[in-house]
């Protein structure tokens, strides 16, 4: 059974979604980050994937504040990415109580802090995020193209200790199109990593067809703007339970 990720982008202190990681391109749903993680939680969801937006464009943490409450709000575990560029912001992040961090670029810029992070922390703390454009690496909030094949950078970071891969589709990504079935298939069979799905996720069928890689490593998926934007049937029941409460009290840590 896929673990269901839902994403939350933030901003500028918001929770927005872009398309094809493109900044400009985002919507805004929630002028509160922390709100948007207590009502996922609300709705059942086992962990979350945050992204800080600034700290992947900037190259550094930009909303700290926001993660350290997001933490005291929900009582799951967060898994964060963008921004994550040094041995000493890895353990910050883990010691506030992050769950597991998804280091991207530093993968390709500097190989050598994910490895040792692996070391000192545990391949279950430390995944690297893929994020590919027609099956070749993005960097730097995916404005840089590397050259480096998705499936090689995997390998390589499997040589370094890694167990894990949050895998996204640039193309797919905020499109609802559905995502690349044959990358993710290409990419889990080849490298025998434990791979979460990312990008282009629109209704329950792409995830009955995600299921059917569960046995190649395929184990849990990201869902953002289908999420956002009510795709799957429970919402509908969900939302307008939710008009009628002035707080989300048990999903909230005394």
């Amino acid at each position: 059974m896929l673990l269901v990720f839902p994403a939350i982008d933030i901003k500028d202190g918001k929770c927005v979604r872009l398309v094809q990681g493109v900044a400009g391109t985002e919507k805004v749903y929630s002028d509160h980050p922390v709100e948007m993680a207590i009502l996922w939680r609300g709705e059942n969801a086992k962990a979350l994937h945050v992204v800080d937006l600034d700290g992947a464009f900037e190259g550094e943490m930009k909303n700290l504040s926001v993660l350290k409450k997001m933490i005291d709000a929900v009582d799951i575990p967060i898994q964060l990415g963008g921004g994550i560029r040094t041995y000493d912001q890895v353990k910050q992040l883990l010691n506030i109580g992050i769950y597991r961090l998804v280091i991207g670029t530093a993968a390709i810029d500097n190989p050598e802090l994910v490895m040792q992070c692996v070391k000192d922390f545990g391949a279950s703390k430390i995944v690297v995020g893929i994020d590919a454009k027609n099956g070749v690496v993005m960097t730097k909030g995916w404005k840089e193209n590397t050259g480096i094949e998705a499936v090689s950078l995997a390998l390589n970071m499997k040589q370094l200790g890694v167990s894990r891969i949050v895998y996204t589709d640039i193309t797919r990504d905020g499109m609802l199109s559905g995502p690349n079935y044959e990358a993710i298939h290409d990419i889990a069979l080849k490298t025998k990593l434990r791979v979460t799905a990312s990008g282009g996720v629109s209704n329950y069928k792409d995830l009955l067809k995600l299921q059917e890689y569960e046995s190649l490593g395929v184990d849990s998926v990201i869902i953002g703007k289908a999420l956002y934007e009510n795709k799957f049937p429970c919402q509908a029941l969900w939302r307008m339970n939710e008009e009628k409460l002035d707080d989300l009290g048990p999903t909230r840590r005394n």
